[in-house]
């Protein structure tokens, strides 16, 4: 590489390493991207299940992850090679969409290319093997439609939403208490859920926490928790029926823009200027007060003697509140977000039954609670940990929950789990495969045979003997007809998966096939890369 310079003087680089660039092509291509997706894949593997381990991430500046969630670990993983990069996205659009099965599709789709390879060397074109899986998703998808389960459940009747949610989190940290943590996470989805549309508004649910106490302490609040505290100390530290003004300025005098000099000579003119000062601050409170609001909430900060001023009016203030929990506490109380003292008027206000500040153990940590709010039903979740890693993991096992409690909400089917909805899909495509006349049925058989490593890999990460498992589980489907058979991971003594209780959302599953077939048929069809030199 090297500079040359222009008619104008103007520096261009010229690159003289072109002809040093990589290029694969037909086959070694196909073998390089599979390569690269199985590495991916096979790092996942092991986390899949309710005995799947956790990873530890480092990250450049030293800060520490540890987590079993498929999404999280790609996300933080650094990932260079481009095909590796379409496994990320493909975990990151499982997540977006469905909120949980992000480490199954990896493992999936990994299992898919693997089985093409096979099929590859035997000398069948790569689009012949597209058009195999295709076909075979096709059967798939319809096999769990026909296998579904669909449940009915009210206010009153929680308890099969609480089963599904309790099978998301028994594989992550939260395990031990999952009862409870499900409870919770059914109760905050159907707090702010429309059932008569069939929707969730996920914003409405604020998950926070807070180091300090066991994963047991955490809770359910039926409000917003704000991680503030009042303005000022002597402020009351509980409000009852309260009137929330939302404002976005500051307590402050208004600065002129230009640059300017303020020229004091004589004691007069300091008290004038003084004077003045203090009557922008009593005309800010006093705006307030008229407004007949009992409590400020500002998202920037407070003067000192505004402060003191607000103490005096006996107007409870809390500052420096972050613009999504303004907008939050907007919806949920009704009240408009006010960007002028003069704009301020009793029909902006928004109203809640009750505000008090919480505190915690001997460091005196404070948060505000706030309580009845009256337009929304916005509810919080308030996890505890012993420390910040365990209170991140938590979160985003409780994340999950909540998707799956939403996809229930708007779709109520079910499909067991246990890897028994995977093996009633690779009997019923194995069956279709004997029907097909043509080359693909070869990638039929390989379909099956890649959805039969979902649950091999449950029963290696449980530590039983994965073959013997699976062909004992695979038997008994076929013999008794029975689709909820699958591995008993939690040594239960039973292979019924409806027995055990364990559940998986049609919707997840099904989202899961068809993400995982489309990055495959995707990589199969990429015959030649092209990629940049190396410099030296």
């Amino acid at each position: 590489m090297s500079l040359a310079f222009d008619e104008y003087g103007r520096p261009f680089i010229v690159i003289r390493e072109q002809e040093k660039k990589g290029r694969l092509r037909g086959l070694q291509a196909h073998k390089a991207n599979i390569v690269a997706a199985k590495s991916v894949a096979r790092l996942m593997r092991s986390s899949l299940g309710p005995k799947g381990m956790d990873k530890m991430m480092q990250s450049p500046d030293g800060d520490i992850l540890i987590t079993n969630d498929g999404a999280t670990i790609l996300d933080q993983m650094e990932v260079d090679n481009q095909i590796a990069k379409l496994l990320v996205e493909l975990s990151r659009s499982q997540d977006h969409e469905i909120g949980d099965g992000t480490t199954g599709v990896v493992v999936l789709a990994g299992a898919l290319l693997e089985q093409a390879e096979k099929l590859l060397d035997m000398g069948i074109h790569p689009l012949r093997v597209a058009e195999g899986y295709e076909m075979a998703c096709r059967v798939a998808h319809a096999n769990l439609e026909k296998i579904a389960d669909s449940f009915d459940f009210s206010q009153k009747d929680l308890e099969p939403l609480i089963r599904t949610c309790m099978t998301t989190l028994s594989s992550k940290i939260v395990g031990r208490c999952k009862r409870e943590q499900a409870e919770m996470c059914v109760k905050a989805v159907l707090a702010v859920a429309d059932l008569e549309r069939k929707d969730v508004n996920l914003d409405l649910i604020k998950v926070d926490g807070k180091v300090g106490g066991k994963l047991e302490d955490t809770q359910l609040v039926y409000g917003i928790v704000l991680d503030k505290d009042f303005s000022h100390p002597q402020m009351p530290k509980e409000l009852k029926d309260v009137k929330i003004a939302i404002l976005t300025c500051p307590f402050e005098p208004p600065k002129p823009k230009t640059k300017h000099k303020v020229d004091i000579d004589t004691v007069e003119k300091f008290e004038n200027l003084r004077a003045t000062e203090q009557k922008y601050f009593v005309d800010m409170v006093q705006k307030c007060k008229d407004s007949g609001a009992t409590l400020i909430i500002c998202q920037w900060g407070f003067d000192d003697e505004a402060n003191h001023l607000l103490m005096q009016q006996g107007l409870p203030a809390v500052r420096w509140v972050g613009g999504v929990e303004i907008e939050l506490l907007a919806m949920a109380t009704g009240a408009r977000i006010v960007p002028r003292f003069e704009e301020l008027s009793p029909d902006k206000l928004g109203t809640a039954e009750s505000v008090k500040e919480l505190v915690f153990g001997t460091t005196r940590d404070r948060m505000l609670v706030v309580e009845g709010t009256a337009v929304s039903k916005a509810v919080t979740i308030f996890v505890r940990g012993g420390n910040k890693m365990i209170l991140e993991e938590a979160k985003r096992s409780i994340h999950d929950a909540l998707c799956v409690a939403r996809n229930l909400v708007r779709d109520n089917r079910i499909v067991y789990g246990g890897g028994a909805a995977e093996i009633s899909c690779a009997v019923a495509v194995g069956d279709a495969a004997d029907q097909q006349p043509g080359v693909e049925q070869y990638a039929m058989r390989a379909f099956s045979d890649a959805l039969e490593q979902i649950p091999l890999a449950l029963a290696e990460n449980s530590g039983l003997a994965p073959i013997e498992s699976l062909s004992e589980v695979k038997a008994m489907q076929i013999s008794k007809k029975c689709s909820h058979l699958g591995i008993d991971c939690n040594q239960a003594g039973t292979n019924d998966m409806k027995e055990q209780n364990v559940f998986e959302t049609l919707v997840g599953k099904q989202q899961q096939l068809l993400l995982a077939t489309q990055v495959t048929k995707m990589i199969l069809k990429i015959d030649d890369v092209i990629s940049p030199a190396d410099y030296d």
